[in-house]
């Protein structure tokens, strides 16, 4: 191994929360619409229509006569992610040099963030200042094509004989991983996971065993946040049993869309620095330490994944559905924490054994709808969906294969 060691770091949603300085630190001052229109583009960028240069102009360009002094003092405001300055004391002490590289935070906020953490190099977005106020323009290496890799040059031609780790967590920083000889992926994105060499959730600090070259182990516990969390992802099978023997599942879908409403709603206030009666105190003890300082986005998925089944597919079809998303990908993850040693090599996320003990129980719970054959084909291929790096995210992508996979049958 080489005898120096750089380990490159994404900021955004590794060390600080996503969007939390630009778009909910800065634009929203700028008044409702303008942080409307800024999450807008930033949304038209992660689903692929807007080049993320593109994007970036349309965040900025807002903040035209925005007082530069404004911006450095939210920087100075932003909370750090979870474990963060740990880390950063821990790497210092056995003698490895970090870099910050951000396409979406000002150099002059990273230049911050570095002297609090003791990082040696930052790479961010150029800001264009006139009279101490900004001028809307952006430049620099890390908002073109691959520009965070162009970024990590320069700082190669200071450290040319390092053995270099990068810790990301988005597609952005493929280029990265590309001149990387430790690629490790932190709550990361599909294609990210993919390309890792390790992939960590929620806690910065299980990386460190892994840049210091130690083998990782599951501790097989689970966290009172996440037990909470999977006891209400699991008892989400209620819907589908209602639906089929209480209410109408038109009722009941309604009542979940306004639920979803209410949470929005509290998820916004939170973020903004108020909260919501009894639903922020849920929803706090429900996140993730990763999750605290963002946009919590999952329980609309899960709400998306029981009420688009019982609206698109016929009876019983959507119930199943429903059970596969509930029983199956709850005790998938449960079991994969509490017994999981089995990396499924195609996605190093999940666990062979949480993936078979949440077939076995999307099976027993279909069974009071359908056939066993039928049962067993749904949640055979709902499972395999829950195991696959896909795009799209998991609450959705189970109940659709489970749901499709059965019209598919009665059409044979």
């Amino acid at each position: 191994m080489k005898s120096d060691r750089l380990i490159v770091f994404d900021v955004e949603g590794v060390l600080l929360p996503k969007a939390r300085l630009i778009l909910f630190g800065v634009v929203r001052r700028m008044g409702f619409w303008a942080l409307i229109r800024a999450a807008l583009f930033g949304a038209l960028y992660q689903i692929g229509l807007l080049s993320l240069k593109d994007a970036l102009k349309h965040l900025y360009k807002p903040l035209r006569g925005l007082p530069l002094q404004s911006l450095i003092l939210l920087s100075q405001q932003l909370p750090l992610m979870p474990g963060v300055e740990t880390v950063f004391e821990d790497l210092k002490k056995v003698g490895f040099k970090t870099a910050l590289i951000s396409s979406g935070i000002p150099t002059i906020a990273l230049e911050q963030l570095a002297e609090r953490l003791g990082a040696d190099y930052v790479s961010g977005v150029e800001l264009g200042v006139n009279d101490g106020r900004l001028t809307g323009e952006i430049w620099g290496d890390v908002i073109e094509f691959e520009g965070k890799a162009a970024a990590l040059r320069k700082i190669l031609d200071r450290e040319e004989s390092a053995y270099l780790i990068t810790v990301a967590d988005d597609r952005n920083n493929l280029s990265l991983f590309k001149l990387s000889d430790l690629k490790i992926g932190f709550n990361s994105d599909f294609i990210l996971s993919y390309r890792s060499d390790y992939v960590v959730k929620d806690d910065l600090l299980e990386i460190l065993p892994i840049v210091k070259g130690e083998t990782p182990q599951s501790s097989g516990t689970i966290s009172k946040s996440t037990l909470l969390r999977e006891t209400i992802h699991i008892g989400g099978f209620s819907t589908a049993l209602a639906s089929a023997y209480l209410i109408n599942r038109y009722t009941v879908a309604l009542l979940i869309l306004l639920v979803t409403a209410v949470y929005i709603a509290s998820e916004t206030l939170r973020l903004l620095g108020r909260s919501m009666p009894v639903i922020s105190t849920i929803t706090l003890k429900m996140t993730r330490k990763a999750e605290v300082q963002e946009f919590v986005s999952s329980p609309i998925f899960y709400a998306l994944g029981i009420v688009i089944p019982l609206m698109l597919f016929p009876e019983p079809v959507g119930y199943v559905a429903i059970t596969v998303l509930t029983l199956g990908d709850g005790f998938a993850s449960v079991c994969g924490l509490k017994f999981g040693r089995t990396k499924i090599p195609f996605n190093k996320n999940k666990r062979l054994e949480g993936s078979a003990c949440g077939l076995a129980f999307a099976f027993l719970g279909s069974l009071l709808f359908i056939n066993p054959v039928k049962a067993l084909a749904a949640s055979a291929v709902g499972m395999f969906a829950e195991a696959l790096p896909l795009p799209i995210n998991d609450n959705l992508a189970v109940p659709f294969s489970s749901g499709l996979t059965l019209m598919m049958l009665a059409l044979i």
